[in-house]
């Protein structure tokens, strides 16, 4: 899939916002952000030119409408004015990953992004392995885990307290360079002795 990168590449503000949503929605890179944004980008154009051309091209705009409601980025009732207002975050909600998280079959974003990588969510008892897919409305009640895993790990157990039991200090032992230095003069005594 084609991208477009951004025009000012080394605007700082951009690079904020954009990391912001990177680490919001648990992206990998600027390259996958860069791809929604030129989807939305794609989207709105195409919408621009269906409302310059007026009321000749009405398949078009019911397709283009179809297609983002059915991804639940649109309503039903969505006008062509309505979808000028798109938002990459729309798209970033209907990826795979974030639909995971929100569903609470992970713990975290990046969980959610480690458990599609590595094959533990199916869609309709199918595996898809691509944090990037894009879910449907209707498939999204359709999400569970591929094979079994546990991603709430239960807590340690914390150690039983026995009552009524006292406690009693063990002595000191002598640290082993006491003890060391002990047995040296011990020695030399024994030494000096048989001499």
């Amino acid at each position: 899939m084609k991208f477009e990168k951004p025009k000012e590449r080394w605007n700082l503000e951009r690079i904020k916002a954009d990391r912001s949503l990177i680490n919001e929605y648990g992206l990998k890179n600027m390259k996958e952000l860069w791809k929604v944004q030129s989807d939305v980008s794609r989207i709105r154009r195409n919408v621009r030119e269906l409302l310059s051309v007026g009321s000749s091209s009405d398949d078009v705009k019911q397709q283009i409408i179809g297609r983002l409601t059915r991804l639940g980025v649109a309503s039903s009732g969505t006008t062509l004015d309505n979808l000028l207002d798109l938002k990459e975050s729309d798209l970033l909600n209907r990826r795979l990953q974030t639909v995971v998280f929100r569903k609470g079959l992970a713990r975290s974003i990046r969980q959610a992004r480690q458990l599609t990588v590595h094959g533990f969510i199916a869609i309709e008892g199918r595996k898809v392995n691509r944090p990037g897919f894009l879910v449907d409305a209707e498939t999204e009640k359709h999400i569970t885990y591929y094979r079994p895993i546990d991603v709430m790990p239960q807590k340690p157990r914390a150690a039983p307290e026995a009552e009524n039991t006292e406690v009693t200090a063990a002595p000191e032992p002598e640290s082993a360079h006491e003890e060391a230095a002990d047995a040296g003069a011990e020695s030399k005594e024994e030494s000096s002795e048989n001499a």
